[in-house]
């Protein structure tokens, strides 16, 4: 409870431009903040998840996945969310000559393009394969173990996962963050698009992110969180020049114009408020998880009223 008696709050999210943006006028001052004072930790999403299981961050940026293990110390915020909304994590491998290239992986790359090659051939291709992924307590996992089953893999951080596929460590990378616009200029082909892949199976969004507050923290004070965090998407939203300059420190190889493009991308309406478009892919999510044993524990997310 020290931070109801110093104001102080510790606030977790990752060194993504996307996150950058969302928490520019918290980090700048540019917003009333009422008095509280942030603590801004930067780290990778998959330590943000294994911090929240500990309950160690008043605020935190986490995957969906891990909301389901940290149901007990934390409420999920109603703005905040990344979405990818018939988009988002991507497997890819490294660009094959044509001539040496499967007849069944032509046309990789191209978007939409595994639409023709059917998805029985995409996963019995992938079960062989040795994946590298960012973290077992990412949405990414869970959406590619929905679509894949059981795989063999290994976890890297997500800004190693091309150098690992490049070098011949992994076979194939799951991207997440930036890479996923920047993966064909790093010399990687797409093989799956999961949240192509999701929205055409569910018409939903992938819910890939969000914001949680912990729940020990007094009502009233949950409520003034809420409408700092609030108030600081719309800011961003509403200085989107300043607000993507702001950004730019945390873009890994991408200028801003693609910067930009990657924030509207996870910043949007849905990051707003996840309405009950949000809230029902969210429980069909980590719902499907849960029926197929990927979750162990019932599902019971709280959201902050």
């Amino acid at each position: 409870m020290a931070a109801t008696l110093t104001g102080t709050f510790t606030l977790g999210h990752s060194p993504d431009p996307d996150d950058a943006f969302m928490f520019y006028a918290m980090a700048a001052n540019k917003i009333d903040l009422r008095g509280y004072h942030f603590e801004h930790r930067l780290e990778d999403i998959q330590i943000l998840n294994e911090r929240a299981m500990r309950g160690e961050l008043h605020i935190s940026a986490v995957s969906i996945h891990a909301c389901a293990y940290v149901a007990d110390k934390y409420l999920l915020l109603p703005c905040g969310a990344s979405m990818g909304d018939g988009y988002g994590p991507l497997v890819i491998e490294k660009h094959r000559t044509p001539n040496i290239e499967p007849a069944y992986a032509e046309g990789y790359g191209v978007a939409g393009s595994e639409d023709r090659t059917s998805h029985e051939d995409i996963r019995e291709r992938l079960r062989g394969r040795l994946i590298a992924v960012p973290g077992v307590m990412t949405s990414a996992f869970l959406a590619l173990q929905l679509y894949l089953g059981e795989f063999k893999y290994i976890v890297v951080p997500f800004d190693e996962i091309f150098e690992t596929v490049g070098t011949g460590r992994a076979e194939a990378g799951l991207i997440i963050h930036e890479g996923q616009l920047t993966y064909a200029h790093s010399g990687f082909t797409k093989i799956i698009d999961l949240g192509e892949w999701w929205k055409d199976r569910t018409g939903l969004p992938l819910p890939l992110g969000g914001n949680v507050l912990r729940k020990d923290i007094p009502r009233e004070i949950q409520s003034d969180l809420v409408a700092i965090l609030r108030e600081s998407i719309e800011f961003g939203l509403n200085h989107r020049d300043e607000a993507v300059q702001h950004s730019m420190p945390y873009a890994r190889g991408m200028d801003s114009n693609l910067a930009s493009k990657f924030i509207g991308m996870y910043v949007n309406e849905f990051t707003r408020d996840y309405g009950e478009v949000g809230r029902e892919a969210i429980r069909r999510f980590l719902g499907e998880a849960r029926e197929r044993a990927y979750i162990d524990r019932e599902i019971s997310i709280e959201f902050v009223k």
